[in-house]
């Protein structure tokens, strides 16, 4: 009998939300997504040690103030990382902007041309990236600048339906709604174990999905940061799910039967919602779980940016002798 992966994979496109080349090789997703966590991670194993010796010597080539190239290379490093993964995916790879430029609009926009611009130089057509921004009011204006300049977009942390429907307003292309960090909130503020069919982040997925599906719009719901497998089976036959590599493994070793919970012939029906800033703003300042949890997910991108950075720079710092010797 076929494992429970490949039977997701016959209603779900499958993501591996990961840069573990090995892992991707193994497990086959369609797609890939990245953060500065996975590029960091990434960037620890030896495979991309001549990345890494590249992207600094092309920094040291550089002229300018230290920081400032510092960051370059650390932005040369998120499309190294990108353009690995893009050799062995069939389909895309999102590259999240900076999360420090998550309430900027111009900066965000700017950001993501210099990407798709980088991954040009690289031989990968933008057809193969999806740029990725906190779902911010800021970071959704943004994408919906992007979309109309034939630049794709996923909008990442994605805690509540106000996000999801200014985010469907906005043209973007996908968005990634949280499943295991809103269920993370709720245990912690109830005390109750939840199981996958009361699970909050699964019901948060399946409402957003019902709002899509009810009112024809196309942009792609694809669940993400799961727990457990129950979650990722709770939502079999959403659009796309971006699973960590340990939880496909799970997956690919179960010879259970994977019911499917999730179709686009069958939702409940939602009236359309008229979403602008004013209601977008006190719709999330009246959702202490979305508010907390999408301000923390943009701290924790920024603290591993700076952390990137950091690196970068004191390598930098060491003149080409510390270069040559990454």
């Amino acid at each position: 009998m076929a494992s429970k992966l490949d039977q997701l994979r016959e209603m779900t496109t499958v993501v591996a939300d990961t840069g573990d080349i090995e892992a991707v090789r193994e497990l086959r997703p369609v797609d890939c997504t990245t953060n500065p966590t996975i590029v960091l991670k990434a960037l620890g194993t030896p495979m991309f040690d001549d990345a890494f010796a590249e992207a600094l010597s092309w920094g040291q080539s550089k002229g300018g103030d230290g920081r400032s190239v510092a960051n370059a290379v650390a932005d040369r490093l998120a499309v190294s990382v990108g353009a690995a993964l893009a050799e062995l995916v069939p389909g895309r790879v999102s590259t999240e902007v900076d999360a420090d430029l998550s309430f900027d609009v111009e900066g965000s926009v700017n950001r993501a041309r210099h990407i798709i611009a980088d991954y040009k130089e690289r031989g990968v057509d933008r057809e193969k990236i999806l740029i990725k921004l906190a779902a911010t009011w800021e970071g959704i204006r943004a994408a919906e600048v992007l979309q109309k300049e034939g630049i794709d977009t996923n909008l990442t942390l994605i805690f509540s339906k106000a996000q999801a429907i200014a985010c469907a307003d906005a043209g973007v292309f996908l968005i990634s709604p949280f499943v295991g960090r809103i269920m993370d909130w709720y245990a912690k503020s109830t005390g109750k174990t939840y199981g996958p069919e009361e699970d909050p982040g699964v019901l948060s997925v399946r409402s957003i999905y019902d709002y899509y599906k009810s009112n024809g719009i196309k942009t792609v719901v694809m669940g993400a940061s799961f727990r457990n497998v129950g979650e990722i089976e709770a939502l079999a036959g959403c659009d796309r799910l971006t699973i960590s590599p340990a939880l496909l493994k799970e997956l690919a070793n179960d010879q259970g039967t994977l019911e499917r919970k999730l179709s686009p012939e069958t939702f409940n029906k939602v009236d359309p919602i008229t979403m602008d800033e004013r209601t977008f703003r006190w719709a999330l300042n009246e959702d202490a779980m979305a508010t907390e949890k999408l301000a923390e997910g943009i701290r924790s991108f920024a603290k591993d940016l700076r952390e990137l950075r950091s690196i970068v720079g004191k390598r930098l710092e060491g003149g080409p002798a510390a270069v040559a010797a990454q």
